[in-house]
């Protein structure tokens, strides 16, 4: 489906039955202001909509590193960049006060198309870091399995530990 042009009641009939959702979409590099706004907040807060009217229990965010107060106001940042950690950020804010989803927030750091290695560090606060889309993608995968870290946002980059040992260490504190 088109999250830019979907209703939220739209895409809830698409859910039915789902336990969790996963919001991995992005406006991707290149595109400009607007999109940022639309997909990279928008579209996150339209399917947390739709998850919540159709009885979805979990949302997986796919943030950003670097979306969060004290970032989002760095006047040296590219200007769309700044949009889209500002989009990141309105979306995770959306994501917190829903009760009826139990939301976990992943901010990856820098992105690549390297192959994944299989082996992430992975806690409140990482620090900046390169990660394969194919370890973020893991990480969400082990994150699915995973309820005790709802409510919670993690930051991940590439790094030594197997996936699934660096999740349920940092679930278990």
């Amino acid at each position: 489906m088109d999250l830019e042009k979907a209703t939220a009641d739209e895409v809830a009939r698409h859910l039915t039955g789902a336990d969790v959702v996963v919001f991995a979409a992005g406006a991707g590099s290149g595109s400009l202001v607007g999109r940022k706004d639309s997909v990279d907040r928008g579209a996150a807060i339209l399917l947390a909509d739709a998850a919540e009217s159709a009885g979805v229990g979990r949302y997986l965010l796919l943030s950003a590193m670097g979306a969060d107060l004290r970032v989002v106001d760095d006047e040296s940042l590219d200007p769309v960049f700044r949009t889209y950690l500002r989009a990141k950020l309105a979306a995770e804010s959306a994501m917190r006060p829903r009760s009826a989803l139990r939301a976990t927030i992943v901010r990856p750091g820098l992105l690549d198309d390297t192959p994944g290695t299989g082996r992430v560090t992975l806690a409140e606060r990482t620090g900046p870091g390169p990660i394969s889309r194919a370890d973020v993608a893991a990480v969400l995968l082990a994150l699915l399995d995973e309820p005790r870290l709802t409510g919670r946002t993690v930051e991940v980059i590439g790094g030594a530990t197997p996936i699934a040992d660096a999740v349920a260490a940092h679930a278990a504190h």
